[in-house]
């Protein structure tokens, strides 16, 4: 038997209060966490990483805007001075609700409520060859993976005598018209068609080619009709070529193989087009959507799993103003946290439980530099009066002030010169023969 399915997780304050464990420190699993704290739980939050990602800005990390350490916040500075919470940074394998016990592989753990919200992982529809080659965006470090690869390309490509030759490094495609593809295409065609060219005169951009690419008919599918047309004309005034009604049937790590079309030459192959709930073992079949994620009632609990809830991504609430669902983006998964901190309460006071009603405070999207959409409930608008309301909400919603002043500073110096400074090409050290050695026997 191996040693975490044997040994309790070590450390773990002794508590007669009842036990919520949290799996998963994105926006709902945090919210609940937070919403907990000096309340009469014992709250212990558990993730892979032992800071928080604020997802919405990933590509401006990929594209230079921002340094990863501007987006992610320490999440055990957020349980300074409190004395019911606890972080423990471990990789959930899987739990079993009979006895009410999680397993990961640092130790089991025994719970009174636990709550699951993992979030989503990249969804490449099953393709192996575009799992392997292509660059999804889905944690700072493949963000920055993404930005070490774009300047990468552009190295190389000045080394190479002919033009014809360097296109596979300088093209870029983007597939997933949604917002992350649209907002990732404005930057690149910004940082095209004014700052690459200072860094690489000697190259012409005029013959790089930013490709973004949506099968459905139209961008921005949740957006308001207003909002797709405005997203189309800024990126196509930009010089994205957006290529709608289109579908990726392959890539090789050189060619976008496309059906019915030509195919396109990149070595960049970024891939926003979808996303797939994550899972952990030890929920039965049926509780499954046929999409994989997770069936639950009006209160967030999973069905047919007492005292087992699911938020966020990987949840799915049928309710009569959301047949299919609601949707996956941050929002849903923060009010589904709000309510279940409350019903959880109302739970132990013998009180009865609320509804979760969602409510849409709207939607937006950034397309490069003093261009945005924003959909509200009472009003649409576009241009830079969007963009500027775009920066001011997401602004907002970054923890740690240092990080708010960080962001704000590097947003107002790339507004005033158009220049960002962070744009350096930082690769891990090669491991020595002998380290992976010790490496290898560690393991």
């Amino acid at each position: 038997m191996p040693d975490f399915l044997s040994q309790p997780l070590p450390n773990i304050p002794k508590s007669d209060l009842p036990k919520v464990v949290i799996v998963g420190a994105g926006f709902g699993g945090l919210k609940l966490a937070m919403k907990l704290m000096n309340k009469k739980f014992q709250v212990i939050l558990l993730d892979k990483h032992n800071y928080h990602q604020f997802q919405p800005l990933f590509y401006q990390v990929a594209t230079s805007g921002l340094e990863p350490s501007a987006i992610s916040f320490p999440l055990r500075k957020i349980f300074h001075g409190t004395k019911n919470a606890t972080f423990r940074m471990a990789q959930v394998d899987h739990f079993d609700p009979k006895i009410k016990r999680v397993y990961t592989d640092m130790g089991y753990l025994d719970y009174t409520y636990l709550v699951m919200a993992m979030g989503a992982d990249t969804n490449y529809f099953g393709n192996k060859n575009i799992e392997e080659t292509s660059s999804p965006m889905k944690t700072v470090s493949e963000a920055l993976y993404i930005r070490n690869k774009i300047i990468s390309n552009y190295e190389r490509a000045i080394n190479i005598e002919k033009s014809e030759d360097r296109k596979s490094l300088m093209n870029m495609v983007i597939v997933g018209g949604g917002p992350t593809g649209v907002e990732l295409a404005g930057a690149m065609a910004d940082l095209r068609n004014n700052v690459f060219p200072k860094d690489y005169p000697e190259l012409n951009f005029q013959n790089m080619k930013i490709v973004l690419i949506e099968a459905g008919p139209e961008l921005l599918p949740p957006m308001s009709k207003k909002s797709k047309e405005y997203a189309l004309k800024y990126l196509e005034d930009l010089g994205v070529d957006v290529m709608l009604n289109t579908m990726v049937q392959d890539y090789n790590g050189n060619e976008v193989i496309l059906k019915d079309k030509e195919p396109i030459q990149t070595q960049t192959l970024l891939w926003a087009a979808g996303i797939k709930p994550n899972r952990i073992g030890g929920l039965e079949d049926e509780m499954y959507a046929p999409n994989g994620r997770i069936y639950v009632d009006d209160f967030s609990e999973i069905k047919g799993c007492p005292d087992v809830y699911a938020l966020g991504d990987i949840s799915i609430m049928i309710q009569e103003d959301y047949p299919r669902g609601h949707p996956q983006v941050a929002q849903v998964a923060i009010q589904q946290a709000v309510c279940l901190a409350n019903n959880l309460q109302k739970i132990e006071e013998g009180k009865q439980r609320k509804i979760f009603k969602y409510k849409d405070l709207g939607s937006m999207a950034t397309v490069g530099r003093k261009l945005a959409v924003v959909d509200l409930p009472f009003i649409k608008f576009q241009g830079i009066l969007a963009w500027f309301t775009w920066l001011f909400v997401h602004l907002m919603a970054i923890l740690g002030v240092k990080n708010k002043v960080v962001i704000f500073l590097d947003w107002s110096w790339n507004y005033l010169s158009f220049d960002p400074s962070l744009r350096l090409l930082i690769k891990p050290k090669e491991v020595r023969p002998s380290e992976r050695k010790e490496l290898t026997e560690e393991r």
